[in-house]
């Protein structure tokens, strides 16, 4: 699994990235939340609530790089579907696929699973 993570970021870098991920989750919760008030048919609000479990995922670290990836698929099938703003869309597949490949950072679930382990001697 360490091959899935370039690096566990820590420091500044780490916490860029712990606020990234927040501002990612918080954007794809607040899509959802905003679904309610419009009560859409099931089949436009799946993707959204989709995403929303994603970024929960995201928020907590766990699983970044599957996560992030779904999530930029899942918000370009939204922006190509017209399931909602395009450019909001656009904007979190964006970030979704940055989280994906830079990974969770220093303060995550997956960098306490599979980061790197000192071998008391």
């Amino acid at each position: 699994m360490q091959r899935l993570f370039t690096t566990f970021a820590n420091g500044w870098p780490g916490f860029g990235l712990l606020v990234q991920r927040s501002i990612t989750c918080t954007a794809l919760l607040w899509r959802v939340l905003a679904l309610v008030n419009v009560v859409p048919e099931t089949m436009q609000a799946a993707p959204h609530i989709a995403g929303a479990v994603l970024g929960l995922f995201i928020l907590a670290g766990f699983w970044t790089p599957i996560a992030g990836a779904l999530i930029a698929a899942v918000e370009l099938w939204v922006a190509l579907t017209g399931g909602g703003n395009a450019w909001m869309s656009i904007i979190l597949a964006v970030l979704g696929g940055t989280l994906a490949m830079i990974g969770p950072g220093a303060w995550s679930i997956d960098a306490r699973l599979f980061g790197r382990k000192q071998i008391p001697s």
